[in-house]
């Protein structure tokens, strides 16, 4: 039986991967979990980032097969949902759900939660981290640019912090890593309680 227990990650987000990658750690396993994402009536923005972290971690963490070194299994997923006060904002699959975004989001302070849940051997432990953003005052122009790149497709609030809506952020007090939809520091911090050695994955010598 080998020492280090093995990583699933409950997500295909490539986005996820790259930030793993960014501290060293490649997951064992790329487990998506589909669920359905609908926020229950009157649910506040933290318990649905809450509750879709935890419950994508548990599906698959009872779909995941036992490895054959008896290694034991470490399930992570997160979850991000973006809100303008107690209104959840979308992730963004049509055009106008996108341009409403937008405009909900122009020239306004909102808050993004992202919760991160660990499932193991040693029981459950959850992170959820509080971030707020303020975008600038958006022109039509600038809203028409975005809207065409279509970088907006899939994303919550309508919109990718990591790429041309960088732009349009005046201030962020929080995570940045949690807005691109995982956070580093909470998610080191909960691999490394679950005995996942995290710093033995950084190879010595690597020019940065």
């Amino acid at each position: 039986m080998t020492d280090r227990p093995l990583l699933v990650l409950a997500s295909g987000s490539p986005r996820r991967v790259s930030l793993l990658a960014q501290v060293g750690i490649a997951p064992d396993r790329l487990m998506p979990a589909d669920i359905d994402e609908s926020p229950d009536k009157r649910e506040l923005p933290r318990s649905l980032a809450r509750r879709l972290a935890r419950t994508k971690a548990e599906v698959a963490a009872n779909r995941a097969e036992p490895d054959p070194s008896g290694a034991p299994l470490l399930v992570l997923a997160a979850d991000t949902v973006v809100s303008v006060g107690r209104r959840i904002l979308p992730k963004a699959e049509t055009f106008a759900e996108a341009e409403d975004c937008l405009a909900l989001l122009s020239g306004r302070t909102h808050r993004v939660f992202t919760a991160v849940c660990l499932v193991g051997p040693r029981g459950v432990r959850e992170k959820l981290v509080d971030t707020r953003v303020r975008f600038k005052r958006l022109s039509t122009a600038e809203m028409d640019a975005y809207l065409a790149s279509g970088e907006w497709q899939g994303k919550a609030g309508g919109y990718a912090i990591q790429g041309r809506a960088g732009a349009f952020v005046v201030r962020l007090i929080g995570s940045y890593h949690a807005v691109v939809g995982l956070p580093l520091f909470e998610t080191t911090a909960l691999l490394d309680s679950a005995g996942y050695p995290v710093q033995a994955t950084w190879p010595a010598g690597v020019d940065v």
